[in-house]
């Protein structure tokens, strides 16, 4: 039973002694397990690499450094970080429509029947005060018939008589002011008090100047308090409203002047003013409706036409500009690549501001002069990633800093 024990305690030792590293790293950091390589002969690594190695925020990826072959072969360029002026422009796409505050309704105040329609058909063109039709009303007739009532009577009390003649103006202006609700004029209600005579029918005038756009009553017709007639637009000016992707609402403010363009007329150049930007998003689209009052003597823009709407926007020059394409976008971070004065092509987190013109401003990570990759970075990308694990795609990719020459 001896040599038994003495063979199944050997064996329990090897198992416990097979859960730990042979080489003791466990529990050491990258950088550490590189400084114990270069400690065993391998090239010193730079502090820069060392420091990527650990840092999270770059995915693993190391400096990279290339020969004038390796750079020439993967088209390589490099570029200046600069400061310069961004124009954005935003384009959306808006509807040619009635200014609300030059819009009215012509609606009754009162009950009657249409006798006759002066302005008989949609699109006519109208004036200020004139005759639109006539309402036979028997309502009407009988406020006329007290208000001559009540005129026979200022009229035939003696003025020495205080309280009666004042009673008896104040019966006169009450019958005046139920008429004038009633949309009845001043010289409509003047001509009854001089002829004495009632009028059978009412005669309703356009409210505003403009163009008929709705139509709803016809002759013989029964009409009800509140029932709407007519409505009329002043079109000597317009909205276009359209809608603006929530990223762009930055560079629209009320105010700003808009650059419009309408199929109906190519090549013509509109200009216009924004009015109003609503103070919700659509949640379902991510846009916000924004309105542009333009000018329209002509009457050329006509309500439901399509007009192209830009605005350009200058970004300034506070921040750093750089191409677009020199970003390594992840969908994690944003990242250049950035060259040092050894040559050495370390990744670098950016944090990217606002866009035009294939360009694009640094918020933070770079500065005015500092020189990053501008193409062919994304296999850069991939070579410092594949040498975080002691792989390169290119045969001799240097993954330290160039040697001196003997």
């Amino acid at each position: 039973m001896k040599p038994f024990a003495t063979i199944v305690l050997l064996g329990l030792g090897l198992v416990a002694c097979s859960g730990k590293s042979d080489d003791g790293t466990d529990g050491m950091s990258a950088a550490e397990m590189a400084q114990m390589d270069n400690d065993s002969g391998e090239p010193e690594m730079t502090a820069a690499e060392m420091a990527t190695m650990d840092d999270p925020d770059l995915g693993g990826r190391r400096p990279v450094h290339l020969t004038e072959s390796q750079q020439t072969a993967l088209g390589v360029v490099y570029i200046a970080v600069t400061r310069e002026n961004l124009i954005r422009i935003v384009r959306t796409v808006g509807e040619v429509r009635a200014a609300e505050p030059q819009v009215a309704d012509v609606t009754p105040k009162i009950d009657g029947f249409v006798e006759e329609l002066f302005v008989d058909f949609t699109g006519q063109t109208v004036r200020e005060g004139q005759p639109l039709l006539t309402l036979y009303s028997p309502s009407m007739v009988a406020a006329q018939e007290e208000m001559l009532t009540a005129l026979r009577l200022a009229t035939s009390i003696d003025s020495g008589a205080t309280e009666a003649w004042e009673n008896a103006q104040r019966m006169l202006e009450a019958a005046r002011r139920r008429l004038a609700y009633w949309d009845i004029t001043p010289d409509q209600v003047a001509e009854i008090e001089r002829t004495g005579v009632t009028n059978k029918s009412l005669t309703l005038v356009a409210p505003v100047s403009g163009i008929v756009l709705e139509k709803r009553v016809v002759s013989g017709q029964q009409v009800m308090p509140g029932m709407l007639m007519y409505r009329i637009a002043d079109l000597t000016s317009v909205w276009i409203e359209g809608e603006v992707f929530e990223q762009d609402l930055q560079f629209v403010e009320t105010g700003d002047q808009a650059h419009i363009e309408v199929e109906a007329y190519p090549g013509d150049h509109l200009m216009g003013r924004v009015s109003f930007i609503h103070p919700v998003v659509d949640t379902r689209t991510r846009t916000t409706r924004i309105r542009v009052a333009v000018p329209n003597p002509d009457l050329r823009l006509k309500p439901g036409m399509f007009a192209t709407i830009y605005f350009e926007k200058s970004i300034g020059t506070t921040f750093p500009v750089i191409p677009v394409e020199a970003v390594i976008i992840t969908g994690e971070r944003d990242l250049v690549f950035l060259r040092d004065a050894d040559g050495m092509l370390n990744p670098r987190e950016v944090v990217l501001g606002a866009r035009a013109d294939g360009k694009v401003q640094i918020l933070q990570g770079l500065a005015e002069g500092d020189t990053i990759v501008g193409s062919a970075n994304y296999l850069i990308d991939s070579e410092s990633r594949l040498a975080s694990t002691g792989g390169g795609m290119m045969p001799g990719m240097d993954m330290g800093p160039p040697e001196d020459s003997q």
